[in-house]
């Protein structure tokens, strides 16, 4: 290690490595296959440019985010260090000076986004500039967003094996499901050398808060804060807009920040947030990663983040410096409504829309939790802690109670319904409301049916929310959200298990209004998410706008009527004659869960009219007829041409229907009588 402590000081102008980092240079100078899990500030970059310095060759570094690139490579170049990067934001000039010094030898470090695997002369280029070791950062990319938002992270597992070099890979956050994942796909399934370096931040203070007026929430926690450095994250990039602008208002010193922005814009925040003091920037998750800013003091989420790494990552901005900083999280029915539905329109497959779907749970249960936070935070990563005294349930304990009793009548009318139903139509059979829904199905005639009525629909749905943040039941994709039990809920509904809930949130549910008017009711909100992402499959194997497919308006319909037959689903307002027949089929197996009955074009061109009824009668007549009334006739019968013809012209005796096209004398004295039978009766 001795050129490695050499260089720290005299390249890096450290005296000592942090705990952990001197195991992980050392595992990744031998070359070794490795996978660090550090926290944010834990000092991940240096785990693989010390290295880089001390090998051989050039170490190209797979990176997410363009401002990460740059402000890396320029703090490099600041130490001594020839390194460069290659993105889309290089100027000429920039791409020149890159591709001079792979071509002299002298580059030790080369950044790229993953989508420049997606070019053919990569790898080429890569073999030809000397590459001897893979290292990439933020690798929970390959996991968490490589089915949706950076599907290019997949390809550097193959990157790998074709260069035939060892690989680091770094994140600062990666649940076990997560590390499987990373080393399935980066690594072929073969373990590399492990590292946890511990996930506790002791310096940030942990808060959560359920929605009360958030921008008034965000405003007077900014206004606590005044003069200090903070990020105000945001689900929404007119949110970050009309935060800072409300900032500003209130004479703080505001920007904000969405990957829209145009490029020279977006720079200018990171120029501005990085060099000034005070600066708040209300952004969306695309800031954070790019900007090494060890002294931002709070950081505060004015809408519930995607999971709980998400929400550590995020955090994790905050108190770099390890001074103390602060952390809040807003979230409310809205926002989980929101995730649910981001989670369900994905094209994920079921099983990963499951256990997105559980990682929300997680994080819900972390806002809801029934004592310290940092606890719950660090056991989800593995970890045990003691109280931490430094978050708000340290602060002040919530007011609980036990929920056993609540919580086996929402299980119980769970398994009742057989596992079939959201939590809507769950909360109205506890209440006792007889709707249409409930009675067609016959639910109020079950044990559980208005035995909730103790607590408010409101109440009801924050019962189930913690039900769901302690995962005792979990959305099922493949129901259209219906809630499914886990294994941790029979032992509760058997009653060989207690729990206690916060009695604080049910209280503060009981006057809770929605702040958005949802597009379909919670039931049937589940089953547009599954519409909606079949659309946008759609969508983008035709490479064609979404509302090509169907206009929002059409799925709703659909959502709201539940189709069960191709005519049913030509009585949907937006589905004419070319789309049944192009996408019907498709779009009712969503419905149904069960691919459609095929049906002959001619009878398709009379779906969702009365002539197609009327042609099924017909059909079902002449078969019936087919060897005669004894049943030992020549057969004989009417080609579906002709069949729609008769359903749709309905002549009136048998003289007309001898005109019927492909119809004769002899066909009209076997099946005549029956048809006008049932023409007359139409």
């Amino acid at each position: 290690m001795t050129q490695a402590s050499d260089l720290l000081s005299s390249v890096f102008g450290f005296s000592a490595f942090r705990p952990g980092q001197a195991e992980i240079v050392n595992a990744v100078r031998a070359g070794e296959n490795t996978l660090a899990i550090m926290p944010t500030g834990g000092g991940k970059s240096l785990c693989f440019q010390l290295p880089a310095l001390c090998r051989e060759g050039v170490t190209v570094v797979i990176s997410p985010l363009i401002a990460l690139m740059r402000d890396q490579v320029r703090a490099l170049r600041e130490a001594g260090v020839v390194a460069g990067a290659l993105t889309s934001g290089n100027t000429e000039e920039e791409t020149d000076d890159v591709f001079a010094a792979l071509n002299d030898g002298s580059m030790k470090l080369l950044y790229m986004a993953p989508e420049r695997l997606a070019s053919g002369g990569t790898e080429r280029l890569l073999r030809q500039a000397g590459v001897t070791m893979i290292a990439v950062d933020e690798a929970h990319c390959v996991s968490q967003w490589g089915h949706d938002f950076r599907p290019d992270y997949l390809r550097i597992g193959a990157l790998r094996q074709a260069l035939d070099v060892p690989l680091a890979a770094f994140t600062a956050t990666a649940d076990e499901e997560t590390r499987a994942e990373i080393v399935q796909r980066l690594f072929d399934g073969v373990a590399p050398r492990l590292f946890m370096g511990g996930f506790d931040r002791p310096n940030i203070h942990l808060a959560f808060a359920p929605k009360n007026g958030p921008r008034k929430q965000i405003l007077s926690y900014a206004d606590a804060r005044r003069g200090q450095s903070g990020i105000v994250y945001c689900s929404s990039r007119a949110k970050t807009a009309d935060l800072a602008a409300a900032l500003r208002a209130e004479r703080h010193s505001a920007c904000h920040y969405h990957g829209a922005m145009d490029p020279d814009e977006r720079r200018e925040v990171e120029r501005r947030f990085s060099q000034e003091d005070g600066l708040i920037v209300c952004a969306t998750v695309a800031f954070g990663m790019g900007v090494d800013k060890p002294d931002i003091r709070w950081v505060a989420h004015a809408d519930l983040p995607k999971s709980i790494e998400s929400y550590y990552q995020e955090i994790g901005r905050a108190g770099r410096d390890g001074a103390p900083a602060e952390t809040l999280t807003l979230y409310g029915p809205d926002d989980i409504r929101l995730r649910r539905t981001q989670i369900d329109e994905g094209l994920a497959p079921s099983e990963r829309k499951g256990a997105d779907h559980g990682r929300l749970n997680a994080l819900l249960g972390l806002a809801e939790a029934l004592g310290c936070r940092r606890q719950r935070l660090l056991a989800y990563f593995g970890e045990d802690s003691a109280p931490c005294g430094n978050c708000d349930l340290c602060d002040k304990a919530p007011e609980i109670f036990d929920g056993t009793t609540a919580v086996r009548m929402g299980l119980s009318a769970i398994l009742r319904t057989e596992e079939y139903f959201g939590a809507g139509h769950l909360i109205d059979i506890l209440l006792g409301n007889r709707t249409d829904k409930v009675a067609a199905r016959g639910h109020d005639k079950l044990p559980t049916f208005g035995v909730g009525t103790k607590y408010s629909k409101g109440q009801w749905q924050a019962i189930f929310r913690q039900m769901m943040g302690r995962d005792l039941v979990r959305p099922d994709p493949e129901r259209h959200g219906a809630l499914r039990m886990t294994e941790g809920a029979r032992p509760i509904l058997r009653g060989e298990a207690t729990i206690e809930l916060r009695r604080d949130v049910i209280k503060a549910a009981q006057s809770a209004r929605s702040a958005v008017k949802a597009m379909v009711s919670e039931e049937d909100a589940p089953l547009l998410s599954a519409l909606k992402a079949k659309r946008r499959a759609l969508a983008e194997a035709q490479r064609v706008p979404a509302f090509v497919i169907f206009a929002d308006r059409t799925l709703v319909e659909m959502a709201e009527r539940r189709p069960t037959s191709l005519d049913q689903m030509a009585g949907i307002t937006g589905v004419g004659a070319k789309k049944l027949e192009r996408y019907g089929a498709t779009f009712l197996e969503v419905i149904t869960g069960e691919a459609a009955a095929p049906m002959h074009p001619a009878r398709r061109k009379l779906a969702g009219r009365d002539a197609g009824a009327l042609f099924d009668a017909l059909q079902e007549a002449q078969l019936g007829l087919a060897r005669g009334p004894d049943g030992i006739d020549k057969p004989l019968s009417c080609t579906t041409s002709t069949l729609r013809w008769i359903a749709e012209r309905r002549p009136d005796s048998l003289d007309a229907l001898e005109h019927a096209p492909g119809m004769d004398a002899q066909r009209a004295a076997r099946f005549g009588p029956a048809f006008l039978e049932l023409l007359q009766s139409a």
